[in-house]
């Protein structure tokens, strides 16, 4: 077990993972001058292009998905994106924005510090790292010392977690031999991708973020649920036998995650793993007694646990381990069962949210959400964002629970005007969405508030739901108004004429994606907005469906939304069918 310095402390760092095989790396300075397919690690070894890594460099980690059988990007595709956006991060013309769940004013984008590094920065990618890297095929992992290449494979996380810098590069493409698309949604669905970036978020490193490039305009931090839902034993492998390997790493990295935090700190980051490691790592749920369940998460007595108020609380640790008779001793013990979470932000759960909603959007049984509503949860609260549990259900059992519950899943969230319907439709699975389609939700509800339909969310949580086009197709078939255009009203509206205002000042292209956002949503429609985000399935769907090509109200129209973006695949689609 080695060590590296921790930027922040600049001392000694825990490290999980061993290299067995030198880490090599590029300069970015001669990435940027490479052009067309990348060229192997031997060629660049022969060129005096590697260099082995060492303490001090900044190292960028590249995790992307393979677009060749034998080749990772046979035509340069990929990597093309890759340098116009590291240029532009650079420069500056490009900034790493938090998505628009999680963003919040004067949240940082990439750090100055890591910025004003890249250019001298070095980058790891495993075609240039790892000697005669080809498709994976059976017996590669299973040689652990005869070959450079198992012994390099093997200490990918290790090469992960001495990184700087994460990068998912997930622009979308089509893979040469199959014709399937890979974008954010397949990469999430690889094992070996997921085991790369549950290495890197659950290491010991000061900064975990994960950069997201989908194209050389648009960069953005991964929101923290798209993890934790995207379990490393249920990623899909070319070489079925590697399940085994990655589950290992797995867990070892969330028990190394574990025993940091419990040393270090924070105690409600510790809390929050130990009572999700069932769920990340496949395993059936415990019921703790009392006694245990308070050692176990360490609180020192019961009477200090219940006046716990923030972060993770007691209910809180029972709930996401899924242990619904904790839940109710503790509720029976005058535990708050509407306390409002606060200090979880980073996690995924934010301020103002209550249990039920946790419950929610945290996948828990049923019976979890029976359990909180017997014990008088306010199936209608309201979080500081102005949601409530119905807008964040994420399972058809989930419904009906809410629904016996005489939860309203009907009427417009406060603040935002979203319908729980759009909830599901952005977040959940088609199932979901069915029952709340059965249960009447409008399809085509009154646009209030940001102003727009289900079909209009469903499109921009699109590139992490694998099940999109599935759900577009439902909500269609419900009648789903393909031309709508959206409305903004109240703060929303001010928040888009503003952003309007400076974009046609200082120009559309050279804002961070969130202006650009609210820049184009008045009057865009499902098809505008599927081409600002560069999903290709969904435009062609629309497209198919009859979408017109009705611009916005900026007069925007999907053609140009999407090359203001640089999603350059849709063009020759969009030319056609406005031809």
């Amino acid at each position: 077990m080695g060590s590296y310095l921790c930027r922040e402390t600049e001392k000694p760092c825990e490290q999980v993972h061993e290299q067995h095989f030198p880490m090599y790396l590029v300069k970015v300075a001669d990435f940027l001058q490479m052009q067309g397919p990348p060229e192997p690690h031997h060629l660049l070894k022969q060129q005096n292009l590697l260099h082995e890594w060492s303490p001090g460099m900044l190292t960028i980690f590249v995790s992307h998905q393979w677009l060749g059988a034998t080749l990772p990007d046979p035509k340069g595709q990929q990597l093309a994106v890759l340098r116009n956006a590291l240029v532009r991060m650079i420069e500056g013309s490009l900034s790493v924005d938090h998505d628009l769940v999680s963003m919040r004013p004067g949240a940082e984008s990439l750090p100055a510090a890591i910025r004003s590094r890249l250019s001298t920065g070095y980058i790891f990618l495993d075609w240039f790292a790892i000697p005669q890297l080809t498709a994976r095929q059976e017996g590669t992992n299973e040689d652990r010392t005869q070959t450079d290449a198992a012994l390099a494979i093997q200490s990918i996380p290790a090469y992960v977690e001495v990184a700087d810098v994460f990068v998912a590069l997930v622009p979308e493409l089509t893979h040469m031999d199959t014709g399937m698309p890979c974008n954010y949604r397949s990469w999430l669905s690889r094992g070996w991708c997921r085991a790369e970036l549950w290495c890197h978020l659950l290491s010991n490193k000061p900064d975990t973020s994960v950069i997201l490039v989908f194209s050389a305009r648009e960069a953005e931090f991964m929101s923290p649920l798209n993890w934790q839902r995207h379990t490393v034993a249920e990623g899909d492998f070319t070489v079925e036998r590697d399940r085994e390997v990655v589950v290992k790493l797995g867990e070892a990295a969330v028990e190394s995650k574990i025993q940091h935090l419990s040393r270090v700190g924070p105690l409600s980051h510790c809390r929050f793993y130990m009572a999700h490691r069932p769920k990340l790592l496949g395993q059936a749920r415990q019921h703790l007694d009392l006694h245990t369940f308070l050692s176990h998460y360490r609180f020192p007595s019961l009477r200090k646990a219940l006046e716990e108020v923030d972060k993770m609380t007691p209910l809180l640790c029972a709930l996401f381990a899924g242990d619904v008779q904790m839940v109710r001793s503790l509720i029976e013990l005058k535990a708050d069962v509407n306390a409002k979470l606060s200090g979880l932000g980073e996690l995924g759960y934010f301020n103002g949210q209550t249990p039920l909603m946790a419950a929610a959007k945290s996948y828990q049984e049923p019976e979890m959400l029976v359990t909180l509503a017997e014990l008088r949860a306010d199936v209608n609260a309201v979080s500081g964002a102005g949601v409530n549990a119905a807008y964040l259900v994420r399972t058809p059992a989930q419904v009906q629970v809410l629904l016996e519950a005489r939860a309203d899943m009907h009427s417009p969230c406060v603040w935002s005007g979203l319908t729980p319907l759009t909830g599901a439709a952005s977040m959940a699975d088609p199932q979901t969405v069915k029952a709340l389609l059965m249960a009447r939700c409008a399809v085509n509800p009154s646009l209030v508030g940001m102003g727009y339909t289900p079909l209009h969310g469903l499109v921009l949580f699109s590139r992490a739901n694998r099940h999109a086009e599935e759900t577009a197709r439902m909500l269609l078939a419900h009648r789903a108004d393909l031309n709508t255009q959206a409305r903004c009203e109240g703060t929303f509206g001010w928040i888009c004429k503003a952003s309007t205002a400076y974009v046609s000042f200082m120009g559309y292209e050279s804002r961070s994606m969130p202006v650009r956002f609210f820049a184009s949503l008045k009057g865009l429609t499902p098809l505008g907005l599927a081409a600002l985000v560069g999903d290709k399935g969904l435009t062609r769907l629309f497209l198919e469906q009859g979408a017109e090509m009705t611009p916005n109200a900026r007069g925007d129209g999907p053609e140009e939304l999407a090359r203001a973006n640089e999603h350059l695949h849709l063009l020759p689609m969009l030319a056609t069918f406005h031809v």
